[in-house]
C-alpha cells in the first residue's frame, strides 16, 4: 500500500502524464471515501452477526482504503471463522464507535435482575434448618443437664397449676358425662315403667288404684329426672367450653412461649460462645450477626411472656366466674331433685335460663324457625 502511494505522488509531479494524474487522484478520493461506504454497507443478520457472503469483499476494500501511515500491525480484523472466537467484531484505530457497537453480538445483561423464587425458597429452607438445628441442640443440652435455660419462676408456677387444674377438670367432666348417661337411662326406664303401670291400672279393676299411684309416681320421677338431666347437661357444656376451648387456647399460647424461650436460649448460647472466642476480622461479622439474631429472639420471648401473663390473668377471672355459677346450679338441682322439691328444681332452671325439651315433641321445622 505504501508503494502505491509513493508511485502516485511521483506521477503527480510529472507534467506530461496528465491523464494518469487525473486517474490517480480519483483513486485517492475513492480510497478516502471507501471506509465510510464499506462500513455502511456491512450486512448484519438478526442476531448481530456479520453476513459471511460479503466478509471477504469487505476485508479487501478495507485494506485498500487504509491510510498510508497506518500499518497492518495497528489493525485487527476479526470475523466469524477468520482468526478469533468472537463473531462480528471489528477493531481498528479508525473504526471505533458506532460501527463497533452495531456489529458486536452477545447476550444482553440487565442491571436489575429479578429475584429467583427458587433461590428465595432455598434461603428460607436454609434458615429454617439452621434454626431447627440450634433449637434441637438446646433441648438436648437441657435434658442432659449441660445447657442453661431461662426460667421465670412465677410464670412457670402458674403454668404448672393451670395444667394440673386442666387434668382435674377433665376428670370432673368425664364423671359428669357418665352421670348424665346413667340418669338418662334411669329416666327412660321410669317413663316406660309408668306407662306399664298405667296400662295395668286400666285392665286390672281390683288393683286399679294401686297401679295408678305407682304410674303417677314413676311419671313424676321421670319428669323431675328430665329437669335434672337438663341442668347436668348445661353444667357439662359450660365446663367443656372452659376446659377444651378457653384453657386449651391459653395452653397453645404457653406452647408458643416455650418455643420462643428455647430459641432465645439457643441464640443466647451461640452469642456467649462467640464472645468467649477470639476477636478478629473473621469473627467480628459473625458476632454482630449473632447479636442481631439474639436481640430479635429476645424481643419475641419478652412479647410471648407478656402474652401468657395476660391470658393467665383473664383465664383465672373467667374460670372463677364460670365455675361459681355452674357449681351453684349443679348443687341446687341435685338437692331439689333428691328432696322431691319439684318447684325448687324448676326455679333453679329458670334462674339459669335453661330451656328443657318437651318429651315427645320434635324439633321445629325450618319454616317455623323462620
Amino acid at each position: 500500500m505504501s508503494d502505491c502511494s509513493n508511485d502516485t505522488s511521483t506521477l503527480g509531479t510529472s507534467k506530461p502524464a496528465t491523464e494518469e494524474v487525473k486517474s490517480s487522484s480519483e483513486e485517492s478520493t475513492m480510497a478516502q471515501e471507501s471506509p465510510k461506504n464499506s462500513a455502511a454497507e456491512i450486512p448484519v443478520t438478526s442476531n448481530g452477526e456479520v453476513d459471511d457472503s460479503h466478509e471477504h469483499g469487505f476485508n479487501r476494500d478495507l485494506k485498500r482504503s487504509l491510510p498510508a501511515g497506518l500499518g497492518l500491525s495497528e489493525t485487527q480484523i476479526t470475523s466469524h471463522g477468520f482468526d478469533s472466537t468472537k463473531e462480528g467484531v471489528i477493531e481498528a484505530g479508525s473504526f471505533q464507535g458506532s460501527q463497533r457497537t452495531q456489529t458486536k453480538s452477545g447476550p444482553v445483561i440487565l442491571a436489575d435482575e429479578t429475584k429467583n423464587p427458587a433461590m428465595e425458597k432455598l434461603e428460607l429452607v436454609r434458615k429454617w434448618s439452621l434454626n431447627t438445628y440450634k433449637c434441637t441442640r438446646q433441648i438436648i443440652s437441657e435434658k442432659l443437664g449441660r445447657g442453661s435455660r431461662t426460667v421465670d419462676l412465677e410464670l412457670e408456677a402458674q403454668i404448672d397449676i393451670l395444667r394440673d387444674n386442666k387434668k382435674k377438670y377433665e376428670n370432673i367432666l368425664k364423671l359428669a358425662q357418665t352421670l348424665s348417661t346413667q340418669l338418662f337411662q334411669m329416666v327412660h326406664t321410669q317413663r316406660q315403667l309408668g306407662d306399664a303401670f298405667a296400662d295395668l291400672s286400666l285392665k286390672s279393676l281390683e288393683l286399679h288404684e294401686e297401679f295408678g299411684y305407682n304410674a303417677d309416681t314413676q311419671k313424676l320421677l321421670a319428669k323431675n329426672g328430665e329437669t335434672l338431666l337438663g341442668a347436668i347437661n348445661f353444667f357439662i357444656a359450660s365446663v367443656n367450653t372452659l376446659v377444651n376451648k378457653t384453657i386449651e387456647d391459653t395452653l397453645m399460647t404457653v406452647k408458643q412461649y416455650e418455643s420462643a424461650r428455647i430459641e432465645y436460649d439457643a441464640y443466647r448460647t451461640d452469642l456467649e460462645e462467640l464472645n468467649l472466642g477470639p476477636r478478629d476480622a473473621n469473627t467480628l461479622p459473625k458476632i454482630e450477626q449473632s447479636q442481631h439474631l439474639f436481640q430479635a429472639h429476645k424481643e419475641k420471648y419478652d412479647k410471648m411472656r407478656n402474652d401468657v401473663s395476660i391470658k393467665l390473668k383473664f383465664l383465672e377471672e373467667n374460670k372463677v366466674k364460670v365455675l361459681h355459677n355452674q357449681l351453684v346450679l349443679f348443687h341446687n338441682a341435685i338437692a331439689a331433685y333428691f328432696a322431691g322439691n319439684q318447684k325448687q328444681l324448676e326455679q333453679t332452671l329458670k334462674q339459669f335460663h335453661i330451656k328443657l325439651k318437651t318429651p315427645g315433641v320434635d324439633a321445629p321445622s325450618w319454616l317455623e324457625e323462620q
